[in-house]
């Protein structure tokens, strides 16, 4: 059987010199030459020949060495090229292979120039860009960073007042001759949009289908604070925020756990390809849809991502810029925290998929029983849970309270009982029955 490190043929073909780059571009593997697909061995007559020229035709053709044995199996002469992966990517006629699975692909475009870069370790958002100066960097977003970053305790408040030339070269994000790297660009640019077209966020509100296309805005500018930008649009045109209130405090809380939706922005930023197309939200009324392109790490699935896994993100510096400013962790911990947040606000768990060429996830949003439980789910101090009861047990026994009755009976002064009941009210929990002055409190049913 075929896999990832197994090849056979019936015979031989130069044209499958192809599978020996692919295997040197990948993981190594064996093609043996004298078995047919199913497995089955047929032999090969020319093994002798084979075993003397195919060395010296793949030195020539790829410059790489390979092992070819002469076997034994079944009684019948097969030959076994043995290919070493390569350290340095290797190309034939050219062009460049690679093994997936139990075949070849050929990589073009901007996976072969990220399959390149790996070779030579490094990142697409590690490149240097050859016009960027630091004259394209907003100070204002070196300021938001630092201060992010003192925050969350990554950086000491000395570094307010660096000026971006020595942010950047402490950041290892400048080289010594003034070039900026794609990643420093992306981050603190004034408009990244003007080297990269990939560096948008594309939002849309859907009726019944994605045909029905309502209204839309694009976000754009640098992707250091494109996540805040989302969310306050979000919360101004597209999501619901429900309010509540401890105490006189007026609380604003969004209709999704901002923290773990937050967490989902910053994977799909951080993550991207930024060679292709901008990061899209689609919302409808039940759900909300949001893809970005780029997949996933070598042998990583959505089900690894949703155990315990080692952090390896497609952009390197991009990453280690988001966990100094606090965002992210490096520990490979944010579905696990996407997953607690929505389980605490009682939510059904947002679905991952790799959907065209990229990761898609649908996020539920709450119906209008789960909003009106994210509303009442008040944590009630003593003193307004005192008073709720002592409400509820008068107005079982129809008895008709006012703050001042309610403030005698509990020896509560009259200002904790203003207080609590202000809360109660504005939480739902009490109303007002008849006129501010001879009216009383009654339980909301």
């Amino acid at each position: 059987m075929e896999t990832q490190n197994i090849e056979y043929k019936k015979l031989w073909k130069d044209e499958f010199l192809k599978e020996i780059c692919a295997f040197a571009n990948a993981q190594g593997g064996t093609l043996y030459v004298g078995i047919d697909d199913n497995g089955k061995t047929v032999g090969v007559a020319d093994a002798k020949n084979l075993l003397e020229t195919l060395p010296n035709k793949v030195r020539d053709t790829m410059g790489i060495v390979v092992d070819v044995k002469h076997q034994l199996k079944d009684g019948k002469n097969i030959i076994a090229i043995i290919v070493e992966q390569s350290s340095v990517p290797i190309s034939y006629n050219a062009q460049y292979y690679v093994r997936s699975g139990s075949t070849k692909q050929e990589l073009r475009g901007t996976a072969l120039q990220e399959f390149i870069l790996k070779k030579m370790g490094k990142q697409w958002d590690d490149v240097y860009h050859d016009t960027a100066t630091i004259d394209c960097i907003d100070p204002k977003a070196i300021t938001y960073f630092i201060k992010r970053s003192i925050a969350a305790k990554r950086l000491t408040p000395g570094s307010i007042g660096d000026t971006p030339q020595e942010v950047l070269e402490n950041l290892r994000l400048i080289s010594d001759d003034g070039k900026l790297k794609y990643a420093a660009i992306l981050l603190f640019a004034k408009d990244p949009l003007r080297y990269f077209t990939g560096v948008q966020f594309k939002i849309g509100r859907f009726g019944t289908d994605e045909a029905d296309l309502r209204s839309q805005n694009i976000v754009e500018g640098n992707i250091l604070q494109m996540a805040g930008r989302v969310i306050e649009l979000l919360k101004d045109k597209y999501l619901h925020s429900y309010i509540r209130y401890e105490g006189m405090q007026r609380i604003e809380e969004l209709e999704i756990p901002e923290d773990a939706f937050r967490e989902i922005l910053y994977n799909a930023i951080v993550h991207k390809q930024y060679t292709g197309a901008p990061i899209q939200m689609r919302i409808f009324e039940d759900h909300i849809e949001l893809w970005n392109e780029g997949n996933l790490p070598e042998n990583y699935t959505i089900e690894t991502l949703m155990h315990k896994h080692a952090s390896k993100p497609r952009n390197l510096n991009i990453a280690d810029i988001f966990n100094k400013a606090g965002f992210i962790e490096a520990w490979g911990r944010g579905y696990k925290k996407i997953q607690d947040g929505f389980k605490a606000a009682n939510l059904p768990m947002p679905v991952f998929k790799t959907a065209f060429g990229g990761v898609e996830v649908t996020i539920p949003r709450p119906t209008k029983d789960q909003a009106n439980d994210q509303v009442n789910a008040l944590q009630l101090t003593d003193n307004q849970q005192t008073i709720l009861e002592f409400i509820k047990t008068c107005d079982q026994a129809n008895d008709q309270v006012n703050t001042q009755v309610i403030s005698q009976k509990l020896k509560l002064s009259y200002s904790t009982v203003k207080r609590a009941i202000y809360v109660l009210l504005k939480n739902n929990y009490i109303k007002r029955v008849g006129s501010d002055k001879s009216g009383y409190w009654a339980i909301v049913k």
